[in-house]
């Protein structure tokens, strides 16, 4: 029986999951009879309930939820689905089916545009941008923002935009964006300011300092009243201040200026709370909800209010309920709420005027004490007010109808301008010198931020790392930076030059690039690694850790090619007139700026022209290739080969285990005799191999590399495999 019971709850959970919910109610209502032990009832009732709420039948499932709650108080494991189905119905109703919208940042986007900063906002605040702090993304927040991300939700921060948490490290270390901040002090004055006297008054109020704290935020609010960011805290002073009413006024003002900002909709619900007005404050718990799912406050609110409004009707009323009877009234509600959310879950229905007109009202009472319309059901109650207040409202519509016209014209209309000005505004005052570099003295290009605040140009950066692994203007340590390569570009400094300067950023860009063609250019002044001898597909590690072969390297890597030559030194010449283009495979770098790169020998080149660029050599080249023959001098080409190949097979196989070992450890295997003689322009691969692996000097072994012969490079090697053949035996 007990198998039979748990196979039809299975079945009642896939059918809840695959959205078959009058299936899953009415296999846990078959469930429920005869079902007596307390706990498994009041769970299965609770299943049911959500099933038949999200089958849409919210009368019946009130009941049962309240019939649940009967057993014992509702936890908040048992109100999950029922706050998620409450908060998904407002987002359906506020724009489509959640299920099918893009995520949150398009909306925030369009927020910050609403507040005219769209160019400088926080995405996670939605406000001007105040103390920016860069993250290792490149994306900028306001650094109270992320310091109170972290606090809140006790997790490792992730950014708001690139949703990125693994680059993002302790935020506390995080520096003030020194070039950002300045500007934006510098172009928007009265924001900044606006900013300081915020800042001034959470100080005041973390001293608990209310009043003085409370003038701090009215002075703000005077420069800038379409902050709603201002409006939101200082309804959360006047909460402490139990000036329960103007912190609710404020917390609606937060509202309209940001609807899509949660934290404006917590404000509004906790002094609703505190004015007893629970459902209404259920609602913007649940409108938070609908905008931040993860919202842990507002969760923790919601189940709280859902369970007491749900519980039994008792003498022990909770503090934030505002009496008995609003509670029976609001058992009324509630259903009503659940049977027609088109109606009433709608956010533009949430403002404090509608909500009154549904907001049941306490029972009136007479003199004596006599409760008026004590027989009246609550539904006909809510009617009753219902009519009374739209004959109220029509009324009132005739007196000041074209004066709420026009301030609701005028608001709706301000923030409009304030972007209109602020965007040409920016046009205006923005001067290129504002976004130079400190180290090239030109315009920002590819601009990335230091964890220590400063801002470069990425290859200006990376060329003062090169000699020193320190800020270039605070002289801060940047070890783990380096080691870390993590060269974002800082996207907000982007996204102003290429808005606003969009003629320098073209010259600037088209610099950059008629540099980046001279550098790919693999024949001419070619970045040449004076250090030792290299051969065609044999590896060639290098432990790189003077100044000027980092740029190279870099230099060889950002223009693509990953490509450089190599050489040996020259007394006179500075370098050999002959080598061998490296390939890049990989580079590994170290904290202190040093690095291993490991490259394989790819063409031979003849030195045209020797020359020098930023402390490096580079030359003319041009590339060698062996000279094919055919015939009989094929024949005798191949003969040649596979008797010198014999020969170096005897040598190699002659040598101890330990030296083998160690030559395979740094070259690999002696690469085996290719199908055609002639296919490679550098001749057989193992020649070269065992050129790099013979014992002899860069001098001997450099004439081979001139050679366009093949049938002279293999006499050549016949020579010195004879050679040590005859001193082994000496």
């Amino acid at each position: 029986m007990g198998t039979e019971s748990e196979s039809m709850l299975q079945l009642a959970a896939e059918a809840f999951q695959s959205r078959n919910f009058d299936l899953a109610a009415d296999i846990y209502e078959c469930q429920l009879a005869g079902l007596e032990d307390a706990g498994s009832r009041q769970e299965l009732m609770v299943r049911r309930a959500d099933a038949l709420a999200f089958g849409g039948k919210f009368t019946e499932a009130f009941d049962v939820y309240r019939q649940a709650s009967e057993i014992e108080r509702l936890k908040p494991v048992h109100l999950v689905n029922l706050v998620e189905y409450l908060s998904a119905s407002i987002k359906r109703q506020d724009g489509g089916d959640s299920e099918n919208r893009s995520p949150r940042r398009g909306e925030e986007a369009a927020a910050a545009a609403g507040c005219g900063y769209e160019d400088i906002s926080c995405r996670i605040c939605l406000s001007f941008l105040f103390e920016p702090v860069t993250l290792p993304c490149g994306h900028c927040f306001c650094k109270k923002c992320l310091e109170r991300e972290r606090k809140e939700k006790e997790q490792p921060v992730m950014c708001k935009q690139c949703r990125d948490s693994s680059r993002v490290a302790d935020v506390q270390s995080y520096r003030v964006n020194v070039v950002l901040s300045n500007l934006l002090a510098k172009w928007f004055p009265t924001q900044h300011q606006a900013g300081q006297l915020r800042r001034e008054g959470n100080g005041l109020y973390a001293e608990k300092k209310m009043e003085a704290a409370l003038e701090k935020y009215n002075q703000a609010i005077l420069i800038a009243p379409m902050d709603h960011i201002l409006f939101s805290n200082r309804s959360q002073i006047n909460s402490s201040l139990k000036h329960y009413e103007k912190a609710l006024r404020d917390a609606e003002m937060a509202c309209r200026l940001m609807p899509h900002w949660s934290k404006g909709h917590v404000r509004k619900a906790q002094a609703l709370v505190s004015l007893g007005r629970t459902e209404e404050a259920l609602r913007q718990y649940l409108v938070c909800l609908s905008i931040e799912p993860d919202c842990r406050l507002a969760k923790t609110e919601v189940y709280k209010l859902l369970s007491d409004l749900l519980a039994p009707v008792t003498d022990q009323v909770p503090e934030h309920i505002s009496d008995y009877s609003n509670i029976l009234s609001f058992r009324a509600h509630i259903k009503n709420i659940i049977s027609t959310p088109s109606q009433t879950l709608r956010p533009s229905l949430l403002s404090s005027e509608f909500s009154l007109a549904f907001t049941p009202p306490a029972p009136e009472r007479s003199g004596g004490g006599e409760v008026k319309g004590k027989g009246e059901p609550e539904v006909g109650r809510l009617e009753k007010c219902i009519i009374l207040k739209r004959k109220w409202r029509s009324t009132e519509e005739e007196k000041g109808g074209q004066e709420r016209s026009d301030n609701h014209k005028r608001s709706k209309s301000e923030p409009a301008e304030v972007a209109h000005s602020l965007r040409y505004g920016l046009s205006d005052i923005l001067d290129p010198t504002d976004l130079e570099c400190s180290l090239c003295m030109r315009l920002f290009y590819e601009p990335v931020t230091t964890p220590c605040g400063h801002t470069f140009c990425l290859q200006c950066l990376e060329r003062c790392l090169d000699h020193n692994p320190k800020c270039p203007l605070c002289k801060e340590e940047l070890s783990e930076y380096l080691v870390k390569r993590q060269y974002c570009k800082t996207v907000l400094m982007e996204n102003l030059i290429s808005k606003y300067l969009p003629s320098e950023l073209m010259e600037r860009q088209k610099i950059h690039q008629e540099e980046m063609a001279e550098l790919s250019n693999l024949n001419k002044n070619v970045p040449i690694f004076v250090c030792t001898m290299a051969f065609p597909t044999v590896p060639c590690p290098l432990h790189i850790f003077e100044p000027c072969y980092r740029l190279m390297i870099r230099r060889c890597m950002e223009t693509g090619t990953n490509c450089f030559g190599m050489c040996l030194g020259d007394d006179l010449k500075g370098f050999a007139d002959y080598g061998c283009l490296l390939e890049i495979r990989d580079v590994k770098f170290f904290s202190d700026g040093r690095s291993v790169v490991d490259t394989i020998g790819r063409r031979r080149f003849k030195v045209i022209q020797h020359s020098e660029r930023d402390g490096y050599n580079t030359a003319d080249i041009e590339y060698l290739e062996d000279v094919t023959v055919e015939g009989v001098a094929e024949r005798e080409l191949q003969s040649l080969h596979d008797m010198v190949y014999d020969q170096a097979l005897v040598w190699v196989n002659s040598l101890k285990a330990e030296q083998k070992e160690r030559i395979e450890g740094h070259f690999g295997p002696m690469p085996g005799k290719d199908p055609v003689l002639q296919t490679s322009p550098n001749g057989p691969s193992w020649c070269w191999w065992l050129l790099a692996v013979l014992p002899l000097e860069g001098r001997a072994q450099l004439p081979f590399l001139a050679l366009t012969s093949l049938k002279d490079r293999l006499s050549g090697i016949r020579k010195v495999l004879l050679f040590m053949a005859h001193s082994r035996h000496r």
